[in-house]
């Protein structure tokens, strides 16, 4: 087994560690980091639907400062994901960071996205 292949089932653990304590019944906030970009998603897993998404790659937030994949784009990003959560009815989430630590881009998005009102 090459150092790739084991990264990868790290990552894989680490992500399945994290889902698998999240079954609270409430809908999942996910977040996806690249290098250039973060991503966010509101998940029913129930019936296994995208409720909600926001991404630093969409034209209407493009134009804004700081929409990027650094601290201030996941600023960005937890702002609107909150918006459109709670435009949907959607309050309470649990938060899923995938394989990533709680640190940097993701603790910004969490702040933003509790500061505009979703619960978590």
């Amino acid at each position: 087994m090459n150092s790739q292949e084991i990264i990868a089932t790290q990552k894989r653990r680490r992500q399945f560690r994290v889902r698998n304590s999240l079954k609270s019944g409430r809908p999942r906030l996910s977040v996806f980091r690249s290098g250039k970009h973060i991503y966010a998603q509101v998940i029913d897993d129930v019936s296994g639907v995208t409720l909600a998404s926001a991404s630093t790659l969409e034209t209407a937030l493009r134009g804004k400062p700081g929409s990027g994949g650094n601290c201030s784009g996941a600023e960005l990003i937890g702002r609107e994901i909150a918006e459109r959560a709670i435009s949907r009815g959607i309050k309470t989430v649990c938060y899923d960071r995938g394989p990533y630590r709680f640190h940097g881009r993701l603790a910004k998005l969490a702040e933003a996205a509790r500061a505009a009102g979703l619960d978590f």
